[in-house]
């Protein structure tokens, strides 16, 4: 299993930004897939993932501002990032049954 990551960037507070995440390989379905961040000296936390029975879970933080949708026939997996805050900097990791990650992808929120 592969998993592309792309989307990231720089982005004033208040604005948005759009990740996305395509995976290839032995995928049978891409539910129990969605995306974690790390900052430096913290634990990956959840953002936002579909679970295995294909309802959506996300981090308590970004309820209401981020958005994780699905186009299941390009086995790709999309974060809406609305309402962005310096906080939500990090580096936003795609993972398909938290078992294969992507590479990785840093989101930015400054002035």
């Amino acid at each position: 299993v592969q998993l592309q990551a792309s989307g990231g960037g720089l982005v004033q507070p208040g604005g948005s930004l759009r990740l996305s995440c395509t995976a290839s390989g032995n995928i049978l379905s891409i539910n129990d897939m969605g995306w974690y961040r790390q900052t430096p000296g913290k634990l990956r936390e959840l953002v936002a993932v579909f679970t295995r029975g294909g309802s959506t879970n996300y981090g308590d933080s970004v309820k209401g501002r981020f958005t994780i949708s699905r186009d299941t026939a390009k086995n790709t997996v999309y974060l809406q990032m609305n309402s962005l805050k310096p906080e939500d900097t990090a580096v936003y990791w795609c993972t398909y049954r938290t078992i294969y990650w992507g590479q990785g992808t840093q989101v930015t929120v400054s002035s």
